[in-house]
């Protein structure tokens, strides 16, 4: 390998020096068995964005509104408590929260079906920290997924 391939590599990033090498990624949820496009297929990064601003902002409008009457220095702990209890009851009840579910998303097992209250409670948990959700690996799974053994995939 001369100068110029290393830069080249560092410059663009591991990804596209391994590609380079010959590594084949695929595309993600390839690795989980998913199909590459349409329903059953990994959700995207930007889906599953939209989703979490939508209910976010949802919790964020009825703790202002409805919980501490217009007290902005209390809206934010009632809204994350509000999100944390919405993630909880509709991930572990119908497998997707009203923003994935307007964005056609919904969390499932990775064999298949709802995850039980206790892989719920630990996803939903991991969430709460913020950071296992702004790690994610090839095929687009968050920490907190990972460790909940859960994927997001399209409806």
């Amino acid at each position: 390998m001369d100068n110029r391939q290393a830069i080249g590599s560092w410059l663009s990033g591991p990804r596209a020096a391994a590609e380079d090498m010959g590594v084949e990624f695929g595309y993600p949820g390839r690795q989980l068995g998913l199909p590459e496009q349409g329903p059953g297929s990994a959700a995207r990064f930007g889906r599953r964005l939209g989703a979490v601003v939508i209910d976010w902002i949802g919790c964020q409008v009825i703790a202002y509104g409805l919980i501490t009457g217009g007290d902005m220095s209390a809206t934010g702990n009632w809204t994350l408590a509000l999100f944390l209890g919405l993630t909880l009851l509709t991930v572990g009840t119908v497998g997707s929260t009203p923003g994935k579910r307007l964005l056609g998303l919904r969390v499932v097992s990775l064999a298949g079906g709802r995850l039980g209250f206790g892989r719920v409670l630990l996803r939903t948990a991991l969430l709460a920290l913020a950071i296992p959700a702004l790690i994610w690996d090839r095929d687009g799974r968050g920490l907190h997924d990972r460790a909940a053994r859960a994927v997001q995939i399209r409806i």
